[in-house]
This record gives C-alpha cells, structure tokens and sequence, in this order.
C-alpha cells in the first residue's frame, strides 16, 4: 500500500512555497508573466482574501468559466484556500448547458473570461441571466439562478453587473491574516474542493464531488509514475476545465514543486514555441494534439531535446504515434493514464521504463494505492486475464458521490 499524504490543496501549495521558493511554479512566456512557488502562493493568499471579502464561505460552489488563463489556475488555489468548492465549466458550453450547470452546482459565484473561440460567453450569460445588466456587482436577483449573486469578469473592459478580478485581488488587501488563517485552520483534506460536470454515458451531465484527499495523492502519485521532481517543466494544452488539465497537469506538478507552463488555447506551433522557449521537459496531450504537433510544416525547426516525458491519454494510441512522439519529440518516458473523472481521474498508469509495445498496447497497471478488477457484467464475477468485462476500481482517488445525485 502507497503513503498517502493528507495536505490539503492550500496547504500543500504552502509546504512547496517553503521548500522550493525561488523555484519557478507558473510561467506564461507570451505574457511575460513568472511567479516563483513563493510570489505564487502570496498571490493565491491575497485572492483567497478578496474572495472572504466577495462573501463567498467555506462549502460555497463557486463556477470558473475559462480557457487556461493565469486567473483559473490563482483560483484553484485560492479558492481551496478557504474551502469553496471550485466547479469547472467547459469552455464549449452553450447557454442551455451553462444554465443547468449554474442551477444545478447552486454555484453563488461566475468567474468568466468574455469569450472562447467563435462563442460570446458575455452574450451567452445575458441569453440566461438577462436580469445582470441592470444590476449592482454582488447584488444579482436571477430569479432562474437562485443562488448566483457574483459574476467576476476576468479581462479588461468590466461589462455592466459584474466585478472585476483584479478588484477582487484589491478588495482583499485590508482582510488581516489572522482571519484568514482561521478559516484555513478549519480545513480537512477529506472536504469537497473540487467538482467536475461529466455525463459519461448517460443523459444529463453529474457534478463529480471531488476532495482535496482525491487530488493531491492522485497528482502525486502520476507524477511519481512519470518520475517528476522539481527541475520538470510541464508544457500544459489540455483545458484547466478537465481533470487532464486541472489534475494530471496542475496537481502532478505542485505535488512536486514543479513547474508547470501552460497554453492559453491548443495551438500545435504555440506548443512547440513552448517547449523550444521554457526547455520544457515534459507535455500533456490526446493523440490528436500529437499528431498536429508532429504534422505542423514548422515541427523540424523546433529543438525539443529538452523533453523526457509526459502523458498520451484521452483515447487509444496508434503506435505509429507514440513511435514518432519518442523519436522525433524525445519523450522517451511519455506515459499513458487510463481513468474517468469520479477517479480524480487516474486509474491505471503506464511506467517511464515500460516497453514501448506495453506503453501503447495497454494504460498500464493500477496507480499506487489503487486496485483494479475486471468483472463479468452478468454475474459479478472477477474475471481471469484477456477477458472483457466491468472495470472496477477502488481507493483513496474514488469521488465522495454525484451533487445531490445520491
């Protein structure tokens, strides 16, 4: 049986803080934005505050509507901080799917970037919540959404009835400290911190409860798997929104003190820019974003010999691929993760000396601290190897249940 640790989110970001201050924790290069783990966790404090100041209490829900903007990652944290519950919200949502998300979350509070790709998310929210315009910031009556009352713009040029982020930073700057750490103090790595709309298979999307327990060890014990320390550097283009972004990207690299360098929105040339420019050692990604990566007229220009390792997942990988991604973009250790978001999300994980027939012929075997089994759907039973089946998995990384969806 693995260790498991039992930090939460916040106090997790506060050992890395002390042990690794001067090391870099978040790098924007095209923003020419760098926080250190030290200048990074003062930040997530300081927002955390602004946010006690916004009203918003330990156990509240509160929603993040954007692409992988330096804010989503500041709220991880900083809403962990004081035990609100961060709920992710797809990036590609449509008014309907973005209304039933609200209602159903009863989330008091909307951070939002003003769009994504071809969608108006400030249009988009007016279609559901047509009563902002005429509101005051903090003071939403949205007789649909009974629970919003703060929608925070992240960006310039602050549309009417909303906060703006950076005010929120400032709002808190008078909150003593000591206030602060109380409420922190109250914490407990078992509570909800996080929760994550998935419908799998079925009908309309269900809020994954997911704990600070959950996160920290399953970010662990995959970065373990993929021998990450301090000196990695983490190329991250999967969307914050999702667990392979939020969890398999984030999460392995504050577990480790790493570094993590994210992109705002996938672009396979802003990609290998990315890695060429911050020596990243390491880069996330489905085998499409691969593809695209390995395919783009410009790729040969690119020195990537940096690189070591990172994770192939989202759906099966054609070898050719995985060959290719080693070859030619120096993974040599990439490794695959099989999983589903009420696991937090990693199951089963490929290892950095795996072969690489094993690497892409299976997603490995079962994380550290968890156990698998395969069962016959009819009967229950566990079945003996090569057999399909159910795949069963228990351990620390299973979700607390569905939001109000016993």
């Amino acid at each position: 049986m693995s260790q498991q640790l039992t930090y939460t989110v916040g106090s997790l970001l506060d050992d890395m803080a002390r042990r690794y201050p001067d090391n870099e924790a978040l790098v924007y290069p095209e923003r020419s934005l760098r926080y250190t783990y030290k200048q990074f966790n003062d930040a997530c404090r300081q927002i955390a505050k602004g946010l006690i100041c916004l009203g918003i209490k330990k156990g509240d829900n509160i929603a993040v509507w954007a692409y992988n903007v330096p804010e989503w990652v500041l709220l991880q944290f900083a809403s962990a901080k004081i035990g609100a519950v961060l709920v992710t919200v797809n990036t590609s949502y449509k008014s309907a799917e973005l209304e039933y998300i609200l209602n159903q979350s009863d989330s008091t509070s909307l951070f939002m970037v003003g769009s994504f790709k071809d969608t108006n998310y400030v249009e988009t929210l007016a279609s559901v919540v047509p009563e902002l315009t005429g509101s005051e910031p903090g003071k939403l009556i949205a007789p649909k959404l009974p629970f919003l009352k703060n929608i925070v713009f992240i960006g310039q040029e602050t549309p009417a009835g909303m906060f703006n982020f950076d005010s929120i930073v400032k709002m808190g700057e008078g909150l003593p400290d000591s206030e602060f750490d109380a409420i922190e103090a109250t914490l407990n790595c078992f509570e909800t911190i996080n929760m994550q709309y998935t419908s799998g298979t079925t009908g309309f999307p269900k809020g994954v409860m997911l704990t600070h327990y959950n996160l920290v060890n399953n970010g662990f014990n995959i970065g373990e798997c993929m021998k990450f320390t301090e000196k990695d550097r983490l190329c991250i283009p999967v969307p914050f929104f999702h667990c392979f972004g939020c969890v398999l990207g984030v999460m392995v690299c504050v577990t480790h003190g790493s570094t993590m360098v994210p992109v705002e929105i996938f672009d396979p040339l802003k990609v290998l820019q990315t890695i060429e420019k911050e020596k990243c050692t390491a880069v996330h990604g489905v085998p499409t974003m691969f593809i695209a990566e390995l395919e783009h007229p410009e790729f040969k220009n690119f020195d990537l010999s940096s690189m070591r390792t990172g994770i192939m997942a989202g759906s099966v990988c054609p070898i050719e691929v995985m060959k290719r991604a080693v070859k030619d973009m120096h993974v040599t250790e990439i490794t695959s993760v099989y999983g589903q978001t009420e696991s937090s999300p990693g199951i089963t994980q490929t290892r950095t000396d795996d072969s690489i027939e094993l690497r892409v012929a299976t997603v490995g075997r079962a994380l550290p601290g968890a156990e698998v089994k395969i069962i016959d759907i009819e009967t229950g039973e566990t079945l003996p190897p090569g057999k399909q089946g159910e795949l069963c998995a228990r351990g620390y990384m299973v979700m607390k249940g569905y939001y109000k969806m016993p």
